[in-house]
């Protein structure tokens, strides 16, 4: 039985799109990110043109955050205001980024560019986090309490237009969420991905949030830029495909739930280190595609 998608212009086997989308959602799941910068490539390297995954995978993490973020602001762990500050960035920087995308498939290298930019993106993320679990598992047991975390925001403050982030207890410049906001919605249009795995850790450790607030701000801010990702898109590059995203969505949902009960068995650093071979495992499919059968010919040139 096969499928056809309008946008991508080619049949599929709608079971295996679904099982996809289940296999990604556990990992989601049981890894505890989005799961966006794994759909991409693994769409990529089952066929689908990397500037439809990029358009249909913003839609399919619009409506797989969606019901999370509500969870969290029903619990009251999301800072709107914070919030509403890194959707502004975010906002500018997606259109900023979907301008590039739609220059770059004008000038007939964005899908190229797409798997290039995978291909460093996942091999720096996956290199580092399979160093920094290695040493997790490897370092002794210290004893004693932990220490403390303190929490460092002067620098921030003293920047222009301070205004006080009352849910996050901050008094610091609107100005660094933004420049996060602003990159986020950048590679959300270009690459796909939410940004909520390099999001958490910029917001507890740079930003200096506290870590209560820190997930269901960052859902909140992901579920709002992809939406306008999304729309902008469709209108303007018209590499949005429903049927797709519907049916990763299906898969999905399923895929999450098994997936978060089957993390719980597994400590934190087996997870990181999991999750870091799996993300090499694609960077390395990903450059398999390229190098071995590349569709076109194409080369680098400095201008």
């Amino acid at each position: 039985m096969k499928l056809y998608l309008p946008i991508a212009d080619m049949p599929v086997d709608p079971f295996g799109i679904i099982l996809l989308g289940a296999l990604v959602g556990f990992l989601s799941g049981m890894f505890g990110v989005g799961g966006g910068f794994l759909m991409t490539p693994l769409l990529i390297l089952n066929g689908i043109p990397p500037a439809v995954t990029v358009g249909t995978q913003a839609a399919q993490i619009v409506g797989s955050s969606i019901s999370a973020a509500a969870a969290h602001y029903r619990r009251k762990t999301v800072d709107i205001q914070m919030g509403l500050v890194l959707v502004a960035g975010g906002a500018v920087g997606a259109v900023v980024g979907v301008f590039i995308f739609r220059s770059l498939r004008a000038a007939g290298q964005v899908d190229v560019f797409i798997s290039l930019a995978y291909v460093v993106f996942l091999g720096l993320i996956g290199a580092l986090m399979l160093a920094e679990s290695l040493r997790a598992i490897l370092r002794q047991p210290q004893k004693g309490a932990p220490r403390r975390r303190i929490r460092r925001t002067a620098w921030m403050a003293a920047l222009p237009m301070p205004m006080r982030f009352r849910r996050s207890h901050l008094y610091i410049s609107p100005l660094p969420p933004l420049v996060l906001g602003f990159m986020v919605g950048v590679s959300a249009a270009i690459m796909g991905i939410g940004g909520g795995f390099i999001m958490v850790p910029v917001m507890i450790y740079i930003l200096q949030m506290p870590t209560n607030v820190v997930v269901g701000t960052s859902l909140f801010q992901i579920t709002v830029v992809m939406a306008i990702t999304t729309v902008l898109h469709a209108a303007a590059n018209q590499t949005v495909d429903i049927v797709l995203a519907m049916l990763l969505l299906a898969g999905g949902v399923v895929g999450a739930q098994l997936g978060a009960r089957f993390g719980a068995r597994l400590k934190a650093e087996q997870l990181r280190a999991l999750l870091a071979l799996i993300v090499l495992a694609v960077c390395a499919g990903l450059i398999l595609e390229l190098i071995v059968t590349p569709d076109q010919f194409y080369l680098i040139e400095a201008l």
